[in-house]
């Protein structure tokens, strides 16, 4: 009986060696496709796809247009500009742009989130190498004092507090 099982074992992992050793021919060359270079498409060119505001007061001016060309040949459509956080609002043409045509992407980031920051913005468009990220970065100061304003000590507090 041992015997019988051995065998049985024996073979199975023999068929399943077998059946896992299968080689492809790679000397066949396959047949592939050029692209058909008198297809007309846009091509969406940034002027500059990143934009560094270095230090911005806060609740300062945020904002940064990111200019583009249709350097294509056919109509670019701009169909979603999604930032990366709810704090950056992107407004970007809903019209489409000619070949040759300028556009721009407004960018406004809430500069009352104190510190530094680097957010993007995901433009997708019916250009071929959709999609293009841009970035803003920069830092947010912390908002001054008023003037001649004493700062409030935790000692007057306490002792308003206790009367």
């Amino acid at each position: 009986m041992k015997a019988i099982i051995v065998s049985v074992m024996l073979i199975s992992c023999f068929l399943v060696s077998q059946a896992q050793d299968v080689k492809q021919d790679t000397t066949k060359s396959k047949k592939t496709e050029k692209p058909n270079k008198k297809v007309k498409s846009p091509a969406i060119l940034f002027e500059e796809t990143t934009h560094d505001f270095g230090t911005i007061p806060y609740n300062g001016d945020g904002t940064f247009e990111f200019k583009f060309t249709n350097t294509g040949k056919a109509p670019l459509i701009l169909t979603n500009c999604q930032s990366s956080c709810g704090c950056t609002i992107p407004e970007w043409p809903k019209d489409p742009i000619p070949p040759k045509g300028k556009g721009a992407i407004k960018v406004k980031y809430n500069t009352t989130r104190v510190g530094p920051f680097t957010k993007t913005v995901t433009v997708i468009s019916n250009a071929p190498d959709s999609p293009t990220t841009l970035t803003i970065k920069g830092t947010v100061e912390k908002a001054q004092e008023e003037v001649g304003k004493e700062p409030v000590k935790e000692k007057t507090i306490l002792e308003n507090t206790q009367n």
